[in-house]
């Protein structure tokens, strides 16, 4: 009897078999001819060579599948069985869906300037996403981030922020450097948890693939293959954006995002993104986009709030 065996890379077992083993149960129906067996890792098949042939091709749509979705069920399985193989999620849903997030959460442009980020960020290698708080600058960046690193475009994904806030200064906060810096870092952990599974994604952070780490960390880097964030670009200094611009490598893609209306620096410093959306507006190759409180997706207050202080700033006593 003819054998093969497959191998999970990368992928928890758990998770893609179910805890009953759903996954092979549903296979086991669609070939007959087969005995199939999961144990650890690994999925070995026994039967004809060329029942096997089709069940291999068809059990690494599945994978691909499983990849783009983060889940599998009957409707993927089935997806898989039956999809051209050269293009095996067009069978899904395609309404600007940028990915499936975890559970299989749809993650998509929630407005029109978002859909417009995401396509300034198929058209250039670097942009400037500017606006405030709530509008989806950093989701909407990590998605495409994430996405980026899914479909192969690139070898990993790099988020920072310059750590300056609320005129906070590491040094008097307790604990290790990671103990300091993890709050500054939370809402990208906080994106990409909605986006990968938690062990995988540790798995990625351990492994390098995915590094989250304050603007002092990027100097004396070139960042080449990489999808590279910048978030909270406001809070950087002339010297920290020029640094940080001047680490692009070949095959990487820049994102900056931030709000002008929100600087924490220190009174008489020039806030690096203002002077860089300045001098490079003219730049080839460099999109920006602004956005405004339309494109606020948090609670229907925020976009009150933004109106409210906007019209303080507009009319100052």
């Amino acid at each position: 009897m003819n054998e093969i065996i497959i191998d999970l890379m990368d992928i928890n077992p758990r998770d893609f078999f179910g805890s009953k083993n759903e996954t092979i149960e549903l296979l086991k129906k669609y070939f007959p001819k087969l005995k199939l067996v999961a144990r650890g890792n690994q999925v070995k098949a026994y039967g004809e060579e060329e029942v096997l042939e089709e069940f291999d091709k068809r059990f690494e749509i599945l994978l691909s599948l499983y990849e783009k979705y983060n889940k599998i069920d009957e409707s993927i399985i089935e997806s898989a069985l039956t999809s051209d193989e050269n293009h095996p999620a067009d069978t899904f849903d395609k309404a600007e869906v940028l990915i499936h997030g975890v559970g299989g959460k749809k993650i998509k442009a929630q407005t029109p300037n978002q859909q417009r980020l995401v396509d300034l960020m198929r058209k250039n290698d670097m942009v400037f996403a500017i606006g405030p708080a709530g509008t989806g600058k950093t989701y909407t960046g990590v998605a495409l981030a994430v996405k980026a690193l899914k479909e192969k475009q690139v070898k990993r994904i790099i988020l920072t922020r310059p750590a300056v806030e609320a005129g906070e200064n590491l040094g008097f906060l307790p604990g290790d450097m990671r103990e300091k810096l993890d709050p500054y870092m939370q809402p990208l952990y906080d994106a990409l948890r909605d986006m990968i599974p938690a062990e995988r994604l540790e798995d990625f952070i351990e492994k390098g693939t995915i590094q989250i780490a304050p603007m002092a960390f990027m100097r004396g880097r070139t960042l080449d293959n990489a999808f590279v964030i910048l978030d909270e670009a406001q809070n950087t200094t002339h010297s920290q954006m020029k640094m940080f611009l001047t680490r692009m490598g070949r095959s990487a893609k820049f994102m900056i995002t931030g709000d002008p209306g929100q600087i924490d620096l220190p009174r008489r410093v020039t806030s690096g993104l203002k002077e860089a959306l300045l001098v490079l507006k003219d730049v080839k190759g460099i999109g920006m986009l602004y956005l405004d409180d339309k494109d606020v997706i948090r609670h229907a207050l925020v976009k009150k709030v933004i109106s409210a202080y906007k019209g303080i700033e507009n009319n100052p006593e």
